[in-house]
This record gives structure tokens, C-alpha cells and sequence, in this order.
């Protein structure tokens, strides 16, 4: 069964309609992307998943149906979504941030070894735990981000552009974290992603996304070889 499916899924701002009926699904632990140009629909289908968007269509999470959701509901589901821009609150210390990520759970020891897991993954947040998080590098931040998602103990995780802003050594170093947790804690990943090339080589499955409907689908690595795709997106 899939975690997660959207069929014949619509999206709309007001009169300004977004997706135009996308359908795709991922299998439980693995790492999906979805490709595409600025404005084709990748974020609003995110935000649409999160029930942060007016939708039409079915969304199955887990085999139950959560279009129409309230986006808490969501959440408390285990999908956590790490949005464009970091969203974390600045004035308070990064601890407090994390602390903040697993505001729905009630088990308070397993967050307090949840804490220091994190912290393994990111030992650069645990030198910054009582730094005020809006005085973070880019970078520092965009690991609070993923961090703060993770003490939900999410079954899927929503990563949009988790590489915007940074440095290409620093995204290096992320994806991989990111690649580490997929395998070794079996959180799957749906990832929006401008870099294409680190997108592909991180995902096992990809959508192209054109003005808010799917245009090709596969394997990451077959779409990699798609020749329209090299021109179009990984630039040679």
C-alpha cells in the first residue's frame, strides 16, 4: 500500500487555480521529488498536503483520507513539513525551537533522548543550543528546520527547497544527513527541489510538475538520463 496518495488533485488561491488535477503516490520509506520550474505548483502541492490550501481530489495518508483536514490533525498524523524560508521563530534559543517541534507528543523522556538523536545528526545546533535562532548562519538554520520537523518523530517528511540560500558545501552535507535518516529511520521524504541534479541523486522516485500537472514520473535515476529533462533542469 502506498503512505502517501493524491488523485485528480486540484488547488486554488481565491480564483487563481494552482494544480490542475496532479495525481502521484509514494511508497512507505523512500525519498520522492518533485521537479519543476518556479510557479508550476510543487509548493502549493506541499501546502495542499498539509491542508494549508483549498483543494478538490482525494489524499491518502497512510490509507486514510485527509483532504479537508485541519492541518493540526495532519500533523498529529506524522507528516511534518519544513517550509520555504526555515520558519523558525527567531527569538527564542535553538533548544527552545526543537523543543517547540514536538509540542503534540506526550512522551517526555523519549523527547528528551529524541533531543540529543538530533543533536547527533546536527552536532553544530547542540554548540548553538542557547543561541537565539534568528542570529543562526542561513545554513544553521535550514538544519533547525529539518531538526525541529524530526522531534515529531514524523512518518513523512515535506522538505520544500531545503537547499535555497546555502552554500553548495553546506547542501552537500544536509542532503546527506537527510539520506542517513531516510535509511536509517525509515522517515519517507517528498522533497521540492530547484537543484535538480541533488535532487535526483538523492530521491529514489521523481514528478516533473509543468503549470500544475505531471508530465513524467519514474525512477530518479531514469529521469535523470530523460534528455528533455538535462536540458531543461540539470543544464547540460
Amino acid at each position: 500500500m502506498a503512505l502517501l496518495e493524491a488523485s485528480n488533485l486540484h488547488a486554488a488561491y481565491g480564483q487563481t487555480r494552482v494544480l490542475h488535477g496532479i495525481s502521484f503516490s509514494m511508497e512507505e520509506g523512500t525519498i520522492t521529488t518533485l521537479l519543476g520550474a518556479n510557479g508550476a505548483g510543487k509548493t502549493t502541492t506541499l501546502r495542499a498536503l498539509c491542508g494549508m490550501v483549498r483543494t478538490q481530489g482525494e489524499l491518502r495518508f497512510n490509507g486514510q483520507r485527509i483532504d479537508g483536514r485541519a492541518t493540526e490533525d495532519i500533523v498529529r498524523l506524522g507528516i511534518a513539513h519544513v517550509p520555504d524560508g526555515r520558519g523558525t521563530f527567531a527569538n527564542l534559543s535553538t533548544e527552545e525551537n526543537l523543543r517547540l517541534g514536538a509540542y503534540t507528543r506526550k512522551d517526555r523522556n523519549a523527547v528528551e533522548t529524541d533531543l540529543e538523536r538530533v543533536y547527533g545528526y546536527f552536532p553544530r545546533l547542540k554548540e548553538r543550543r542557547t543561541q537565539q535562532a534568528g542570529t543562526l548562519s542561513g545554513g544553521e538554520q535550514q538544519m533547525l528546520a529539518v531538526s525541529r520537523a524530526l522531534m515529531l518523530r514524523p512518518k513523512l517528511m515535506l522538505l520544500d527547497e531545503p537547499s535555497f540560500g546555502l552554500a553548495p558545501l553546506i547542501v552537500r552535507e544536509l542532503f546527506g544527513i537527510l539520506r542517513t535518516v531516510n535509511e536509517k529511520e525509515h522517515v519517507s521524504m517528498l522533497v521540492v527541489e530547484q537543484n535538480a541534479a541533488m535532487a535526483l541523486d538523492l530521491a529514489n522516485h521523481a514528478y516533473l510538475i509543468e503549470t500544475g500537472r505531471v508530465v513524467l514520473s519514474g525512477a530518479a535515476a531514469d529521469i535523470k538520463k530523460d534528455d528533455a529533462v538535462r536540458r531543461s533542469y540539470l543544464g547540460y
